[in-house]
This record gives structure tokens, sequence and C-alpha cells, in this order.
């Protein structure tokens, strides 16, 4: 591979940050290896192949564009490197600009190389596969002798080799988009809007978390009816998705937040040319076959780790298979036909990619069906065509299963006998009602693996007698707790409730045992991976020593803490969402001892999130709270925390800050001083187009902070903020400085950009300090940065009434900015 000094130096000097919204980037090394197509509309039409290795996206131009047809060799002009943001831009670059024109990510994935790439470099030859949506098996880049930069780019023949021409659809993976729409700027999210009303859609938002989703019930046979559509019913998980100013999130039937479960998803979500969406569907991972995996999905809901996470999504991509339209802009397409509703659907989708359009067949549903179960696939599910959308299970929803499967609460299971290990047969029963009832008994389709697992699984759940009513008597049997749910097939259901001809298909822990319902299955279920929260009512909670003084000069006590922390939730649990939170515990007050908690105690309830991260000064991982809701916070403040602080990142992408902080700490500056550095970081800010927020930290000084959206690393962040620590102190030499050692300040505030790291903390807005009047970390207007502003005007006895009398959050938009920081950067480098 070609050797340079700084391997996309060539890539920023063909473009101007100040005038292009392509990436600026660094080199980033990565444990995937991305590939993207782009379809360039520039002086000429063109493609670019894209491959990451060490750090950038080595790019080759291929004017007519790669083909299936391994006849077809196709030109590939080497061109310069591009940084790995590269692999997700889509957007036109402006007139006067290198490249100028509108471009689109054709077609996205994974890549193997199938030989060393070094020596490939070196020989001429690469040799490799590619894992996209369009392009698929091995190919080649071969390159031409006597020539410094071109390539030959070739199918090589295997199974997904074609004689023919090529029959690509042309369209942006994730936008939809051609560039020829891209370019043209249509608004469609106005015309797709406009088409609705004229269905019967009514003019309101559909907001995601206010949707209850519409459910199926169970029908045993197939049917044909001309007023029906027929969809394929996937081997899935159940999610509603959203997209509202450019954030995306999928959330479960039950309301769970997985965003961070399927990043791929949520990106391209975001690419969507709408402002507000919200839509229906199943997420599911494929196999070599192209076939929907469950055990491969199971596997990547059950990750946690942000890296893991990252890796499976390029080595394993779920797709989001998307079978109804709720809301678009501010329409709520709910009253809406069903044949209407997916009409619409069909047309902001994408032709392939992350997200795809579940089709339907309309009237003939035996025929569909009978082709399902050759298939080998999981079933239908018929759907009136006149149907609107309406919560709950609906008799205009039927699933028809191929096989007849229904999922079981285990409740026991015999010992196994002859050669056998583990178990013999499990104990099975659903609930009728408020009675759980025993169904029979499951012995056959294990592995000698799960008969082994769930065993180990089993001895941990004994209880004395049978939780449900019916089971059999006899010291052969023994009886656990009903927690695990399992998936059964079966002939039938005999008249005495009993399942005949039973068969284990798997363990479903995306699943209650609520849902094991006799007669109805529920429709697939995100599990409850590591750290997603379950709820409790602030009604629940039981309050402790609330009449111990915490703040003994004022006579503030740990009631006045909670009943603090109640009152501020609206406004703090927004910067707390999604946050691993570290506490610092006062259990004898202020004056008292303390110490500073990062794992969750083990008392802790299981209702309250906790996610594990691992912590490279630990050695090992902690389990972090995260408070997303009101009772979250109150549980915490109960255990005697007074400051509470919270990572820059959230825990789907802990790699990826949301701000950039430069702590203004005086020590024996005036605070003055401290107001006059702030306001000059907000001159600079302005100068170079930067959005800043400020708050008082609480303590001594104020909080600066800028907005990143998640666009950069955290090495990249506190690069950034050292600029502009370094850049502000040339403006205001006497007043500021960047030494570390208070020694060395001369007096002067430090501008602090160095708690900008992995697992660097601020203390969260609106969280009280401990000391003497109980002062809060408040959000500030910048008007109000002038002289007279002082650190004790906000404390717990100030902070509510401000806030109700300001009716809005200043600093809000530190969470929802997502400024040109390229831009930025490169005006910031021009003044240091």
């Amino acid at each position: 591979m070609p050797e340079h000094p700084d391997r996309l130096s060539r890539y920023r000097d063909k473009r101007s940050a100040d005038h292009t919204p392509e990436p600026l980037g660094t080199v980033t090394p990565r444990d995937t290896q991305v590939f993207v197509v782009h379809k360039h509309a520039a002086r000429q039409l063109h493609y670019d192949l894209r491959l990451e290795m060490h750090g950038v996206l080595e790019s080759w131009a291929v004017p007519k564009g790669p083909s299936k047809n391994p006849r077809e060799k196709r030109l590939a002009v080497k061109v310069e490197d591009h940084p790995i943001e590269y692999a997700e831009f889509e957007d036109v670059i402006p007139a006067g600009n290198y490249g100028a024109g509108p471009m689109i990510v054709w077609d996205r994935g994974s890549w193997v190389p199938l030989a060393d790439i070094d020596e490939g470099f070196a020989s001429g030859k690469l040799l490799f596969e590619l894992r996209g949506y369009k392009l698929r098996g091995v190919w080649t880049l071969v390159k031409i002798k006597k020539s410094e930069n071109e390539w030959l780019l070739i199918k090589e023949r295997d199974a997904l080799a074609i004689d023919g021409a090529d029959d690509f659809a042309e369209d942006s993976i994730l936008s939809g988009l051609t560039v020829e729409q891209l370019g043209a700027g249509t608004d469609r999210q106005a015309e797709s809007a406009a088409q609705a009303l004229t269905l019967g859609a009514l003019r309101a938002s559909v907001h995601l978390e206010a949707v209850t989703p519409m459910l199926a019930e169970t029908r045993a046979e197939a049917f044909s009816d001309p007023q029906w559509l027929y969809e394929l019913k996937y081997d899935g998980y159940r999610l509603l998705a959203g997209l509202a100013e450019g954030h995306a999130q999928l959330r479960t039937r039950s309301g769970r937040d997985v965003t961070r479960a399927f990043p791929e998803i949520a990106r391209a979500l975001r690419h969507l040319p709408y402002d507000h969406l919200v839509l229906d569907g199943e997420v599911v991972v494929h196999d070599e076959q192209g076939l929907p995996s469950f055990q491969r999905l199971q596997r990547r809901a059950r990750l946690s780790r942000p890296l893991d996470v990252q890796i499976a999504a390029a080595a394993d991509p779920a797709t989001f298979y998307i079978f109804d339209l709720l809301g678009l802009g501010d329409v709520d397409l709910r009253p809406v036909r069903l044949d209407g509703r997916k009409g619409l659907l069909r047309n902001i989708l994408p032709t392939t990619g992350p997200l795809r359009y579940s089709d339907h067949v309309e009237s003939r549903g035996e025929a569909f069906f009978a082709e399902v179960r050759r298939m080998q696939l999981e079933g239908i599910v018929a759907k009136r065509a006149d149907a609107t959308y309406v919560g709950g299970r609906s008799p205009h929803w039927l699933k028809i299963r191929a096989d007849r499967t229904d999922d079981f609460v285990v409740v026991g299971f015999t010992a196994p006998q002859g050669g056998r290990s583990g178990l013999g047969a499990l104990h099975v029963a659903q609930f009728d009602g408020d009675d759980l009832v025993y169904a029979g008994r499951v012995g056959s389709g294990f592995s000698e693996e799960q008969l082994q697992e769930i065993r180990a699984t089993l001895d941990e759940m004994r209880r004395v007698d049978a939780a449900c009513r019916g089971a059999p008597a006899g010291a052969e049997h023994a009886w656990v707790e009903a927690s695990l749910v399992c998936e059964v097939r079966y002939k039938e259901v005999t008249g005495d409730g009993m399942l005949r001809q039973p068969v284990f298909l798997r363990l479903r822990d995306d699943k209650p045992p609520t849902d094991c319902v006799i007669r109805g299955g529920a429709d697939g279920e995100m599990p409850a991976t590591a750290g997603v929260v379950r709820t409790a009512q602030v009604s629940d909670l039981q309050f402790t020593n609330t009449e111990k003084v915490f703040w003994p000069a004022e006579g503030y006590t740990k009631g006045d803490l909670v009943a603090y922390y109640q009152a501020i939730a609206p406004w703090m649990l927004p910067y707390l969402a999604d946050r691993p939170l570290v506490m610092t515990r006062y259990p004898d007050g202020i004056d008292g001892k303390s110490f500073f908690q990062k794992d969750a105690p083990d008392f802790a309830p299981d209702w309250l999130r906790t996610e594990r991260v691992f912590s490279e000064q630990s050695e090992r991982e902690l389990r972090y709270f995260v408070c997303d809701d009101e009772a979250s916070l109150l549980y915490v403040a109960n255990l005697a925390t007074i400051p509470m602080h919270v990572w820059a990142s959230r825990v789907g992408s802990l790699e990826r800050p949301d701000w950039c902080i430069l702590d203004l700490d005086p020590k024996e500056a005036p605070f003055q001083h401290v107001i006059e550095v702030a306001q000059a970081l907000k001159a600079l800010c302005d100068r170079i187009g930067l959005p800043a927020f400020v708050k008082t930290s609480g303590s001594s000084g104020l909080h600066i902070l800028i907005p990143t959206g998640s666009q950069v690393t955290h090495e990249q962040s506190r690069l950034l903020g050292e600029l502009l620590a370094r850049v502000v102190v040339q403006h205001v030499p006497g007043l500021a400085t960047v030494q570390r050692m208070p020694a060395q300040r001369e007096d002067k505030v430090y501008v602090d950009y160095l708690q900008n790291g992995h697992g660097k903390l601020l203390v969260a807005p609106f969280c009280v300090r401990p000391l003497p009047q109980a002062p809060v970390s408040m959000p500030l207007d910048w008007k109000e940065v002038t002289d007279g502003l002082t650190i004790e005007r906000f404390t717990i006895r100030t902070a509510v009434e401000r806030m109700q009398r300001l009716q809005r959050d200043p600093m809000m938009g530190v969470l929802t900015e997502k400024p040109p920081l390229a831009q930025a950067l490169q005006r910031l480098q021009e003044l240091s």
C-alpha cells in the first residue's frame, strides 16, 4: 500500500472546509472493514469505490460503475484517500468546489480481503469479497501496467455473477434519492404530506412514544379474499421507528428504546429526506442464503458494548422491513386505509438497503401461504385493505403460521433417562386469564448443548411446587419459577389441553411469560438487553431518613434534596438520559464523609437501568446507573447522592461525545475575570461559526459547552477544545492560561480542555453541589454572563422558580445542535 506521512493531505488540499459539506476527517483505524460506492454527478457522472484500510478509505473513480458481468472490465482510476466519515456522506457539493454536484451512497456494506492487501498493492492485484446491498461476491482490482493510477474492476465468476446486463437500482440505499432528485432539491415531505391529506389523513403530528402498536390475532388456516392483503411474517423483532429533526429512534412494542442496538438502521433513517416520520415494521438479520436468522438476530440484540455493536453492525447488518406508515411531517396517517398508507410508504423508502418496503400479495392468500410453507418460512400476516391503524390486538390483522407453533412458560422438567444428559423433558404451561395452566411436556428437539445449558439455568430457578394448575404429581418432576419462555412446534392441542407431538424450537428471551396465552401468541418483541430500563412509579419508592440534615448552616435536609430533584426533573432528565452516571454520596450530609461511586450497588432494583462499560483504570466492567426517568433520578437522590456527573457521550455511541467542554477554573483569580474569559470564548465561537452554551459549575467557575452532535471522537473533541483554549488565551493573555499546575497560573483563569476524553465527566446541569447554601449548576443565557453574575444566586431554593419563570432551558441546544465542525475548525486553525 502506498505510504504517505499524512494520508489525507491530498484530500484536504483539494477542498475548502468553509465551502463544502464534506467531512474534514482524520485517519481513524478501526476494527471494521466498510466499503461504500458513491454515485457522483460531477462534471461527468461516475461512481466511486471506497475500501476502508488502515484508517482511511482507499478510493477509485469508476466512470461506468461496477458490473456483475465478469466480461465487463471496468476502468477504476485511483484517487486520493478519503476519511472514514465519508462512508456516510451524501449531499450536494456546491458549485465552485472540487467535485461539485450531488453525491449519493449507491451501495455500502463490509468487505473481506481474500489475499494480503499490502502485497496486493505492491503486485497490482487486490482480491476481495463485497457484502453489500447491491454488490456481493468476489471481485478483483487489477492494476494496468505502465499506468500509475489506472486499475480494472472485475467481477469474479461465482454464484452471484451474471452474463447479461446489470439491473441495479440507481437510488441511494440510505435516502432513496437518485443523484438527479438530490440535485433538484425537491421537497418530498411536502409532496407526500399533501397526497396523504387527499387520502383522509389528519393534520396532526404523530409522536413515536405515544403510539400503541396494532397487533394481530391468530388464525389456523390461510384464506383468499380480494378485500385482504397478505404480507410475509418475518422471523424477527417488531419495532416502531421514529425520525424527528434529524434524530432517529427505535422502540419495541412495549416502548423500550433500542436505538443503540441497531446503529445501521438509525443511520439509514436519519438519511431519509424527511423531518418527521413514524414507521412500523420488523427488524431481522439475514443468513448467507438471505433468509431471516432469528439466532443471529438474538446474538445482535444481546450485545451491549458499543464496540461490539459497531463490529456486529458491519459483519451481520440488520434490515428493517417496514410495513406501515403512521406519521409524516405534521400529518397523521392512521385514519387512512392500509392500502393507501402502503402506497405512500413504498414511495418514501429506498429500493434496497437497511430499510426495506415490506411488499404484499393481494387476494391470493392460500397460494401465497403455500409458497411460504414450501420455502420453510415462518408464515404470513393477512390484513384488511381498508383497515385503519388502531392500537391493540385487532381482527383486521391475522397471523397464520406455516407450522403450528406457540410460546409456552417453562414451569419444570424431568430427569434424564438412559444415556441422555441434562434433562428428560420440559414441563410447559400457558395463561388462561390470570391462571397459569399446565399444557404438557416437551422432550424432543434439543441439542446436547441445549440440554446442558437449559438444565444449568433451571437449577438456579428451583421451587418446591408447580407454579401452574393441572401439573402432574410425583417425585420425578422438578419445578421452577415461571420466568423462562420457549417456543414449541406441535401437531395439535388435545381435548384435555395437552400438546400432541410437541418439539422444542428455541428459548425466547425476547418475550415475557405473560405473553404465553392459550389460543394466541404475541408478536416478536426485542429482548431486554443488558441495561435496558424497565419502569417504576415514583409512588412505589420508599424514601429514607428524609429529616436528616444535610446542610447544617441552612437546615436543608435530605428530604429537601430529594424534593428539589423531583421538582427540577423535567429540565434535568434530558442531560441524564442514556448517559452513564457517576454518583458522589454524602450519607451524613456535606460535613460528613463522602465517597465517589461508579458501580451500581448490588441491591439496586431490577427496574433501574444499568449499563456495563469496561474501565481500563479498574481493569473490569463497571455497572453504571442510567437515569432515564423521574423514578430513577429520585432513587439515586435517595442514596444521598448530592452531585451527579455524566459522560459527554451516550450509551449507544460511547466513543462519540455530544459536547466539547471548556472548564473556566478561577482558583485565585477574581470571578469577574472568569466572566471576561467566557465572553471572549463566546466571541471566538461566534466568529468561527460555532454555537456555544454556558452554565455555572455550581462551585467557583463557568462551563462552556460546544455541541459536537456526535460527529467526532473524544480525541478530536479534546483537540477542538485545546485549539479553542489556546486561541482565547492569545486574545486575553492577561486573564487566561492553559497551564495546568496552579503554581504556574499566575492567578489567571485556567481554561481546562482536558475534561474532554473517554469517560471524562461533567457535573450535570441543575445538579446540587455539596457546598454552603446548596448551590446548583445552572444553565445560563449569554446575556446573563455580565458584571454582577454570581454562583450563589442559583440554589435549591431558587433554581426551580427560575426555570418555571423562564419556561425554557437556554442550554438545551447543546443536546440537539449539529454544527459544521469542519468549517469552524478550518477557521480556528487560521486564527491560531
